[in-house]
């Protein structure tokens, strides 16, 4: 039973901290544009690998 004494402040001090780092993640905008990430992977922006046998100049 005393160990409630200590977890019920431990929990109520974690809450407070999560709640303030909800609010502040807000202020910062992380939560603004939530589709960009998703639809970045759709995208190709990467070059295609150069063929191996146009490139092997030394054969």
């Amino acid at each position: 039973m005393n160990i409630l004494l200590a977890l019920i402040p431990i929990s109520l001090v974690l809450l407070i901290v999560g709640i303030l780092a909800f609010f502040w993640a807000v202020r910062k905008g992380q939560f603004d544009n939530l589709d960009a990430a998703a639809l970045d992977i759709l995208t190709d922006d990467s070059k295609p690998l150069p063929d191996k046998d146009k490139t092997d100049h030394a054969g």
